[in-house]
């Protein structure tokens, strides 16, 4: 059942990412791509790789302050899981390499994969809430389509409808298990319990913060990780002259980074291939940039985003012994 869900997933997610890639290469000019690639500055390129970089790495000094409660983790073992569940993301669909980096540093570290999990849910509910501020602010200065604006709307009160029922789930822990209990009564015993079971290790895994200082760097850490973010874009505009040549605002790389968010969320092949294209070279069109050149820049950006990362992420697994390939339901959880 499991395998019939991802192929639908897959399909699904194949389907969109093409009609995107058409959608973003039908008025394109072949020549004038290729000619804006060929004019390229890439020390800009490799500095946009390294704010890539620096950006995971915030990422995963903030997931220490997530799980701290739970255990003291080393930055350096949280940076090699985000790694391999970024590559893992690359060449599977459906987020699944959220699932493999919550297994990986579970059994690295001895701790339930499924409280792992929970902190990867609490941070990806931070993620929305801090990119949403961020969007806020600058439609201060840019307006956003009214599509952009509606889907950020959608993506807050969906994302703030889940913490609501994290929160009351974690405050009836003893009726959620009954709940839970219940709804897994016409299923076999054994995977009744193990539900039950993985239930009871991720509501574990919501805790408060250690201190009022751990809210206060996670709030300058998720500020920074999304700069930073948008920083790797606004480095490869100035890789392509689009800065100087169209007058780009100083807030050109959060738009992109807004846009592009999207691609993350919506079903899209393994990677964002498509998706991820389409809404970058919507967003620069917006500022002035021709479709060609704005496709070139989204190859550029995707290829920078996606590569070296995924790159580390498999180095990282063949360190750690991880198959990236191994989706959750034949890896062991806990």
């Amino acid at each position: 059942m499991h395998s019939w869900r991802h192929v639908l997933k897959l399909i699904l997610g194949l389907a969109v990412g093409a009609v995107c890639f058409y959608l973003a290469a039908r008025t394109v000019d072949l020549e004038q791509m290729l000619a804006a690639l060929g004019r390229t500055r890439y020390g800009f390129v490799l500095l946009s790789a390294a704010l890539m970089f620096a950006a995971h790495y915030l990422r995963a000094l903030r997931w220490r302050y997530f799980l701290a409660p739970v255990k003291r983790v080393p930055t350096g073992s949280l940076f090699s899981a985000l790694m391999i569940g970024y590559a893992a993301n690359t060449f599977v669909p459906a987020h699944l390499g959220e699932f493999l980096r919550a297994f990986v540093i579970g059994k690295k570290q001895n701790i339930s994969a499924s409280a792992a999990f929970a902190s990867i849910v609490v941070e990806r509910i931070v993620d929305v809430v801090s990119l949403i501020a961020i969007m806020a602010l600058v439609i201060m200065v840019h307006p956003f389509p009214e599509w952009v604006e509606a889907s950020g709307a959608l993506m807050l009160g969906g994302t703030l409808l889940a913490f609501g029922a994290l929160i009351s789930a974690k405050r009836y822990e003893v009726r959620t298990a009954a709940l839970i209990r219940a709804l897994a009564r016409p299923l076999p015993e054994r995977i009744g319990r193990r539900l039950e079971a993985l239930a009871i290790n991720f509501l574990a895994g919501l805790v408060p913060l250690k201190s009022a200082g751990d809210y206060l760097a996670v709030a300058v850490l998720s500020l920074a990780i999304w700069l930073g973010y948008a920083g790797c874009y606004y480095a490869c505009m100035e890789a392509f002259d689009l800065v100087s040549a169209h007058h780009l605002a100083w807030y050109a790389g959060l738009v992109v980074l807004v846009f592009t968010t999207f691609s993350v969320v919506i079903p899209s092949t393994p990677g964002y291939v498509g998706t991820f294209h389409y809404l970058c070279q919507l967003s620069l069109v917006m500022f002035g940039v021709s479709a060609s050149e704005a496709l070139s820049f989204a190859v550029v950006v995707h290829f920078v985003s996606v590569a070296p990362t995924a790159l580390a992420g498999l180095i990282c697994a063949n360190y750690e012994g991880v198959a990236i390939y191994r989706t959750p339901a034949d890896a062991p959880s806990s």
